[in-house]
Parts: C-alpha cells; sequence; structure tokens
C-alpha cells in the first residue's frame, strides 16, 4: 500500500454559528471539530497532514499546535478544489492524498480503512439519503460505473431525484489529483472550483472511479449551524451509552450521559442519571456512580462508591472507597482503599491513606494523612500564607477533633489526638492530646438587646 497524505479543509467561516469561533475549533463531546477529524486521520499514520485555514486567521493553527499537522493557508476562499490546491506544494507524487473536513467530526478509522481498500484510482464516500436536499448528486451510467458528481445547484430535475451523494470525502493518487486541480474551473453555479469536478476528469482519463460507505451514517454528519452541532452531540453520547451497554454497564438512562473523553469500565459498574465524564476516566469493577457527579481524568479502583454530586478531577481514588455526596477531590489528589470523604469535603494536592476519613465540612489541602486517622468536622488545614503553599503531615491513627485549624507547615505525630476546636501552629508530640483554646467566659447580668420599638407619629 502506498504512502498516505492527508488534506484536511478546515477554512470555512461558518456563518450559520453565529459566532466569533472559526466553525471547526467548536467543540463536540469535549473535544473540537477538527480536532476529532485530525485524531482520526493519525490513526491511519500518514506521511503527512495539510490542515487548510482561512477564516479566524491563525485560531485554527493555533489550537492544533504540535499536534502532528502542518498547516496552509486559504486565502481568499474561492471553494473546496482551490482548498486541496493550497495543500499541492507540500504533498508527495508518489502517494495517495485522502481529503477530509474539518466540520465533519465523528468520521471513523474503520470507514477510511475500508477507503484504503477499495482499489487503485480515485475512491469516493458515498452514502445514500432518503432526503438528498443540497448534496451533490453521484451520477452514474447504465453499467452502474460513475462518471461524475453533480452539486443541487447544477443538477437537472432528473439528477435531483437521485439518492446516492458525495460526502465530500475522497482518496485520489497525488500525481493525478495534480493535474487535475490544475485543469479546474469555475464555470458553475457558485463560481467556485469544485473539487467535485475531478471525478469527471477522472473518468476522462480512464482512472477507475470506486465508491464505498460508512459504517454509520453519522460518521459523514456535518455541522454548519449550532442546532446541527447539538444534534450530533446527543447522536455520539448515543453512540457512547451503547457502547457502555454492550460491554455490561448498568445506565439508569442512556439519554442521560455524557461522555467528553473516554470511558474505560470494569464489571458491574452502574452509573446514574446526568453524570459527566471528562478526558480519560477508569472505572473499576463493581464501582456505583450516583447522580450528577462530574468525573474528569480519574482513576476510580474497584468497589468505590461515589454519591450524587461529587466532583473527582485529575485524581486517583482506591478499592473500596466512599466518596459524597457533595464531595470535592481536586487534582493532585491520591486516595488509596477504604477512605472517606463525605459531604461538602474538598480535597486538594493531598494523600490519604488506607482507612482514613473525612466525613463532613473540611478542606484538606496539601496534606499528606496517615492511615485510620479521623478528621472532624469542620477541620481545614491552612495550607497558604498568601504567597506560598506549605504541607501539613498527619501521621497514622491520629484524631482530629471537630473546627479545627492546622496551620501548615506542621505535623501531627502519630497516634496525636486534637483537641475540638484548637489552631495548631507547632508539631505535635506521638500519642499525646494537643489543644489550644482561650478561657471561656460567662458574663453575669448580661441581656440579649432588643430592637427598638417604632416611635409612633
Amino acid at each position: 500500500m502506498s504512502s498516505l497524505n492527508i488534506v484536511i479543509l478546515a477554512a470555512g467561516k461558518g456563518t450559520r454559528m453565529y459566532s466569533d469561533k472559526p466553525k471547526v475549533l467548536h467543540a463536540l463531546a469535549g473535544k473540537s471539530l477538527v480536532g476529532r477529524v485530525l485524531e482520526c486521520a493519525q490513526t491511519l499514520a500518514p506521511q503527512n497532514i495539510i490542515v487548510i485555514y482561512g477564516h479566524g486567521g491563525e485560531a485554527v493553527p493555533a489550537a492544533l499546535k504540535n499536534r502532528g499537522a502542518e498547516f496552509a493557508l486559504q486565502e481568499p476562499q474561492l471553494g473546496t478544489g482551490h482548498a486541496v490546491q493550497q495543500a499541492m506544494p507540500l504533498l508527495n507524487d508518489e502517494s495517495q492524498t485522502l481529503v477530509l473536513y474539518g466540520d465533519v467530526p465523528l468520521i471513523q478509522h474503520s470507514t477510511l480503512h475500508q477507503m484504503r481498500q477499495a482499489g487503485s484510482g480515485l475512491t469516493l464516500l458515498t452514502v445514500n439519503m432518503d432526503n438528498p436536499a443540497g448534496y451533490g448528486r453521484i451520477v452514474r451510467n447504465e453499467q452502474g460505473a460513475v462518471t461524475a458528481i453533480v452539486e443541487q445547484k447544477d443538477a437537472t430535475e432528473d439528477q435531483l431525484l437521485i439518492r446516492e451523494v458525495n460526502t465530500g470525502i475522497l482518496l485520489a493518487p497525488t500525481r493525478d489529483l495534480r493535474r487535475w486541480l490544475a485543469a479546474l474551473r469555475t464555470d458553475n453555479a457558485q463560481g467556485e472550483y469544485y473539487l467535485t469536478d475531478i471525478v469527471g476528469m477522472a473518468v476522462a482519463d480512464g482512472v477507475a472511479v470506486h465508491t464505498t460507505q460508512p459504517g454509520f451514517d453519522w460518521e459523514v454528519h456535518g455541522v454548519n449551524s449550532k442546532s446541527q452541532l447539538a444534534v450530533l452531540e446527543r447522536t455520539w453520547q448515543q453512540v457512547e451509552a451503547q457502547r457502555l451497554l454492550a460491554h455490561g454497564v448498568t445506565l439508569a438512562d442512556p439519554a442521560r450521559l455524557d461522555v467528553r473523553g473516554t470511558l474505560v469500565c470494569g464489571r458491574d459498574v452502574e452509573i446514574d442519571v446526568g453524570c459527566l465524564f471528562e478526558g480519560a476516566v477508569n472505572l473499576g469493577s463493581n464501582v456505583q456512580i450516583g447522580a450528577y457527579c462530574i468525573i474528569k481524568n480519574a482513576n476510580i479502583a474497584d468497589g468505590t462508591q461515589v454519591a450524587p454530586y461529587s466532583h473527582i478531577d485529575s485524581s486517583t481514588v482506591g478499592a473500596d472507597c466512599r466518596i459524597g455526596p457533595y464531595a470535592r477531590i481536586r487534582p493532585g489528589s491520591t486516595l488509596h482503599a477504604e477512605v472517606h470523604v463525605g459531604n461538602f469535603v474538598e480535597i486538594k494536592n493531598s494523600e490519604i491513606d488506607k482507612g482514613s476519613k473525612a466525613n463532613h465540612l473540611s478542606y484538606i489541602g496539601d496534606t499528606n494523612i496517615g492511615q485510620r486517622v479521623n478528621i472532624g468536622a469542620g477541620t481545614i488545614t491552612c495550607n497558604y500564607d498568601g504567597a506560598n503553599k506549605f504541607r501539613t503531615i498527619i501521621e497514622d491513627d491520629v484524631f482530629i477533633g471537630s473546627d479545627t485549624q492546622l496551620v501548615a507547615p506542621v505535623t501531627i505525630a502519630k497516634g496525636s489526638t486534637i483537641g475540638a476546636g484548637s489552631t495548631i501552629t507547632r508539631n505535635t508530640p506521638e500519642g499525646e492530646l494537643t489543644l489550644s483554646r482561650s478561657k471561656q467566659l460567662s458574663i453575669p447580668g448580661w441581656s440579649r438587646p432588643v430592637k427598638n420599638k417604632p416611635v409612633s407619629s
């Protein structure tokens, strides 16, 4: 199989998006439209990838920087044929060139691989539509061979009845493509250089024209408006939901799930309604995720239960933990096995060892907590002096009473007990009770203030 060039057309303005952002940079399931196309293109291991950009200036190259693509500017935009022409100086003639579209984000590797297997010559990706309005029609002769693609505005009444349409995605020998592009003309309804005109040139040159069809129609759905983007978003989420169901995941409602990245699940995982998974998320076996949780770039081990409305971001949670409800675990945190993090507890950049608990209304930041530690309600690690962060060390078997402030840097030694309401600023001795409290006073004869009665006029 010959080497491969890939050209991604991403220069369109996207007028119907009503946005200052280039159309191809709008997100679908957490990734830009063109970013998704680029990821799929890279699975084919091409010799090079050229992204054609235009509207939005340098925004598209900036968004795709360091992602293995080269860029060519199309200015002005004079049609799809003109767009591909901009890439030709960067392409090797001893190869094939695959043309993709930055606003057709769900094209799959399997479909593109099938195109490469279709044979030598020009290969078109086509699809049959019940309502083909707006698409170029695939014109075939009596023997069924493709003879041309006719755009909607240039089609005859008979041609408008054709249901097989062009998706725009094609694969061609680069040497032939270069010649055909040089011969394009603008004598059409749009006054543009149509890439589709190369089909007639291929037929005239005796080059074989093959067609293949995608595995799923949604692979070739384009985005030209926010409405179309929303429809395609839900389509993709249904694809993700069906994938999870097929692998044994229990979804309370497949219509109320959002995966904006990759979600890998073990056996007997249960996910309640309204959950959002971002980035790379791995759930072990027998994990339960409660309603309306947000989990991003996290690993959650076997048997852990995450109660509703909890957030876990860029962290690792060990086996058989209990998280939430309303817990927030921020980036850089590691929870070992059998840790409990309860309601309205925030953990940031901290490590909590096996069997420790922080069940109520606490902030644990920049802290190392040992095993079997109990953090009382209202405990705060004071880790920031306004300029620098400091760490708190809490060793094994420590008991922290409620409403305690631990002012870092500080070490709470093994087996220590901290009395409720204390502010701890110095290291504590091992195995002893430490507390700090001001003297309690009662004021004899004191009366609570009452409101003054209004003066009548």
